[in-house]
């Protein structure tokens, strides 16, 4: 079912913006955001029940859920959201994988980061080969304000706080032209991959935590 929900995303996007790769990349953006709200949905709900609390899962969700939307306002300065059919199709298929995913993380959360997993490295794929394929005319580009504010002058402990693989050496990318932003948003999607794989394990719920619990114990430690 994972495979299906993600089958028919890739499909509907590959197929209707095969050839306008901005809009594209908005719906892609606005969709990839929304199962981290689900699963902040389900862990707020679960706390409030009294039945499970664990604030690393949601600094991280959350953290997660502001890289996307940066990723999305880069888009958005960008164009991609100026046609409102592609507002429409983005913030309806949006709509639909939220409650899905709200669904299938209460019955198999395992089953609802794999899903995510498999969104975000398409998105890596797809990132790579618009670098690929447009790397001098992006570079003759400069970078949109709203990127340079996230990725130089922004939140940096939130930016720091999705990314689990990089413990315990910070990421500081270069954001000089629009080359750069697609390179920070495809590595960006990388790291969302790696913290879907993390949260899959099975001890996650005993030793998930998030990147500043982990760099404080290794300064702790050392």
């Amino acid at each position: 079912m994972v495979r299906l929900l993600v089958g028919i995303l890739v499909f509907v996007i590959n197929t209707v913006y095969r050839d306008r790769p901005i809009p594209r990349f908005y719906v892609l953006e606005t969709v990839a955001r929304v199962p981290y709200f689900s699963y902040l949905s389900v862990l707020h709900l679960y706390e409030t029940l009294g039945t499970w609390r664990k604030s690393d899962w949601l600094k991280v969700h959350f953290a997660e859920s502001w890289n996307e939307l940066h990723h999305l306002l880069i888009m958005e300065e960008l164009g991609g959201g100026d046609f409102w059919v592609d507002r429409l199709v983005a913030r309806t298929a949006a709509l639909v994988y939220y409650w899905i995913v709200i669904l299938l993380y209460m019955v198999s959360p395992k089953s609802a980061y794999n899903f995510m997993e498999m969104v975000e490295g398409h998105a890596y794929s797809t990132y790579n080969k618009y670098l690929t394929e447009n790397a001098d005319e992006l570079k003759a580009q400069p970078a949109p304000q709203i990127a340079i504010e996230y990725y130089r002058d922004g939140d940096l402990y939130m930016f720091d706080e999705f990314q689990t693989g990089n413990i315990p050496e910070p990421r500081r990318p270069s954001v000089n032209n629009l080359y750069d932003v697609f390179v920070n948003i495809r590595d960006d999607e990388q790291e969302h991959v790696k913290t879907m794989v993390a949260c899959q394990n099975p001890q996650a719920q005993l030793t998930f935590k998030s990147p500043h619990a982990l760099a404080e114990s290794v300064s702790i430690s050392s």
